[in-house]
C-alpha cells in the first residue's frame, strides 16, 4: 500500500516544485508581464513533464499571474491603469471595512499588537523584492483576517495575483509603496479607534498605491 502511494507523491511533489518555480520566477521579474510561457521550454527548463508545467500554470491562472490569450496561448498577465486603479478602489472597501470591524471589535488592542507584528516583516532596505511584496500583501492579509469576516478574507484573496500583477508593473520601483512608513498611520489610527481616521488613511493609502502603480516607470 505505501509502495503504491508514492508515485502520487512524487508527481504532488513535481507540481508543487514546478508551481514554486515559474512563481518565484514571475515575482523576481525573470518574466516580466506580457511575457509568454511555453509549456515546452518550462518544462525542459525545470526538467518535468509538459503536464506537470500545465497543471502549474492552471494553478497560476487561477491566481490572476497568468492569463489566458489568442488561441489559449498563456502570458505573464497584464493590467490597464483603468484596471490598476480599480482594483485598488476594491482594495480600499475591503480594506475600509476590514479596520472598521477592528475598531468596533472587543480584541482590537490584540489585533493592533499582531499588526505591529507584521509591520515589523516590512523591511525597508531589502533588496529581495519578492520578500518585499509578500510582506506587503501579508500585512494586507492579516489586516482582512483580524476583521474576523470569513468572507471579506475570500474576496480579498481573491485579488491577490491581480495584485502581485500591479505591483510587478513597475518591479523595484515600486519598492517606496511598500515602505513601513506608509503602513503605520492605519495601523497609528485603529490603536486610537479612530474610524473615520483609520478609513481616510486606508483610501489615501490605496490611492496613492493605484496611481503609482497604474503609471509606467518612465514617467515617474
Amino acid at each position: 500500500m505505501t509502495v503504491e502511494a508514492l508515485p502520487s507523491l512524487d508527481r504532488s511533489t513535481l507540481r508543487e516544485r514546478a508551481l514554486e518555480a515559474v512563481r518565484a520566477a514571475i515575482l523576481s521579474g525573470q518574466y516580466r508581464p506580457g511575457d509568454h510561457l511555453g509549456e515546452v521550454e518550462l518544462a525542459g527548463s525545470l526538467g518535468v513533464s509538459r503536464g506537470t508545467v500545465r497543471e502549474a500554470l492552471r494553478h497560476l491562472q487561477q491566481e490572476g499571474l497568468v492569463t489566458a490569450g489568442h488561441r489559449g496561448m498563456l502570458r505573464v498577465s497584464t493590467l490597464s491603469p483603468a484596471e490598476v486603479r480599480e482594483l485598488f478602489q476594491v482594495r480600499a472597501a475591503l480594506e475600509g471595512l476590514a479596520v472598521r470591524e477592528i475598531i468596533a471589535s472587543p480584541r482590537r488592542e490584540a489585533a493592533v499588537g499582531a499588526l505591529r507584528t507584521a509591520l515589523g516583516k516590512l523591511t525597508d532596505d531589502s533588496d529581495d523584492f519578492a520578500a518585499r511584496i509578500e510582506a506587503d500583501l501579508a500585512f494586507h492579509l492579516q489586516l482582512c483576517r483580524l476583521a474576523g469576516n470569513s468572507m471579506l478574507v475570500e474576496a480579498w484573496q481573491r485579488l491577490a495575483g491581480r495584485m502581485r500583477v500591479a505591483i510587478l508593473n513597475g518591479a523595484a520601483w515600486q519598492a517606496p509603496m511598500m515602505a513601513r512608513d506608509r503602513h503605520a498611520p492605519i495601523v497609528d489610527a485603529i490603536e486610537r479607534g479612530d474610524v473615520a481616521a483609520a478609513m481616510g488613511v486606508v483610501d489615501e493609502h490605496m490611492a496613492g498605491a493605484a496611481e503609482r502603480f497604474a503609471r509606467a516607470p518612465e514617467s515617474a
